[in-house]
This record gives structure tokens, sequence and C-alpha cells, in this order.
């Protein structure tokens, strides 16, 4: 009986032991992960910032192509370059446009159309700005609340991708491709939504190099579901100023 005692409370202790350990383990394991994460997105802030002012003695060619229910509607270009608060100052390269054509009241019915549209548009890129580039506070927020999860990108062993829950807004979401290479983000790829959850959009960013490693927005696609309205925004031409 006594042998039977000792062996039982022998066990119970290596168990014990057994799973302090384990939890130490696992502690360990979190807190590196914590750490290589909060390296990331420092990483991530540093290159957004230095691309800011990379980007200011630049002047490029914005061109956005507005579809709804997918006929073109609309091809604007600009010039854009950053003003000295490094945000995106814009001048129409277009001409003006055309009169409209028709009676009073099919003029009126196109105006009140158009304008529906291009007003969603315009909401729809309000909302973009704020997720593009990604703010480095909100980074933070999101990584104190524990919002982040971050793990390899299949095939490419130099990309991350870091998925960001309540970024912006309640249940959105958005991920990071982050080139721990060259430090520099890739792509990012946003699920949100304007006043109203039902107004879901979704916007793809696409990330490209210039020869000074400069890193810019050379593509994004904005999705409207609600509107079926869909914004493809394409930048070139990148002048030294």
């Amino acid at each position: 009986m006594k042998n039977t005692a000792r062996r039982i409370v022998l066990k119970g202790t290596l168990l014990s032991v057994a799973g302090l350990l384990a939890a130490a383990g696992l502690l360990r394991m979190a807190n590196a992960q914590g750490m290589d994460l909060q390296q990331r997105l420092a990483e991530v802030k540093e290159s957004n910032a230095q691309n800011k002012r990379m980007l200011a003695s630049y002047t490029w060619v914005e061109q956005d192509t507005i579809s709804l229910k997918g006929d073109v509607k609309k091809v604007l270009h600009y010039q854009v370059r950053l003003g000295p608060d490094l945000t995106p100052q814009k001048t129409s390269l277009d001409p003006p446009p055309a009169p409209p054509s028709g009676g009073r009241l099919k003029q009126r019915a196109v105006a009140n159309k158009k304008a529906e549209y291009e007003d969603y548009a315009d909401q729809m890129k309000a909302l973009a700005e704020q997720y593009v580039p990604p703010a480095g506070e909100l980074l933070q927020k999101a990584f104190a609340s524990g919002n982040i999860m971050m793990g390899p990108t299949a095939g490419a062993p130099n990309l991350i991708q870091m998925v960001i829950k309540n970024y912006l807004k309640p249940q959105d979401s958005m991920t990071i491709i982050f080139d721990r290479t060259q430090k520099q983000v890739q792509q990012l790829q946003i699920a949100s939504y304007l006043s109203d959850p039902k107004d879901a959009v979704t916007v793809t960013v696409q990330f490209s190099r210039l020869p000074d490693g400069t890193n810019h927005v050379s593509n994004m696609v904005l999705n409207g579901s609600g509107k079926q309205l869909n914004i493809a925004i394409a930048n070139s031409n990148y002048q030294h100023v």
C-alpha cells in the first residue's frame, strides 16, 4: 500500500512538473512570437514613413477607372505629388466635360445617376485612404489588443503575412504581406465597409519598387458590393521634381 501511494504521489509530482515545464515553454514561445511581431510592426512603420519621405521628391500620374455593374462609366487622370504634410495633392489632367445632351428631364436624370455613383466612389476612395498606408498608431493599438496574427506566406519564404482584425472599424480586417528581406510592404488586402456593414468594400493594393528603392502603390482595386461599383487605380510615370 505504501509503495503504491508513493508511486501515485511521484507520478502526480512528475505530471505537475511536466505541466509546469510545458506551460513555461509555451510562455517562452508566446513571448518570442510577440517580440518578433513587434519587430515586424516596427519595420512596417519605419518603411511606410521612409517611403513617404522619398515619395515627396516625386510626381506621378494616377488613372482611376470607375465601373458600374461591369460598365466603365468614367476614366480620370491626375498629376499627383505629396504636399508639405505628405498627403497627396492631385491636379486633373482631363479636359472639361462636354455639356449634357438631350432634354431637361433627361439631363436631370443622367446628372442624378452620375452624382449618385460618383458620391459613392468618393466615399470608397476616402475609406481606402484610411487604410493605405497602414497607420502606425492603429497597428500598435491592434497589437496591444491582441488583434494581430502573423505567419509565413505559402511558397514565398521571404514574405510574411500579418492578419489584423478590428483595425479601423469593428469586424474589419487587413492583411499585410511584408517582405522581411527588403523590409517593405508588398500587398494589402482589406475588408471593410462604409457607414453601414451592408455597404461592404474590399480593397486590394499592390506595391512596387522604384529604381532608388522607393516603395509605392502601383495598383489598387476597390469593390463596393452594395452598388456593384468598381474602382481600378493605377499609378505610373514617376518623375523626380
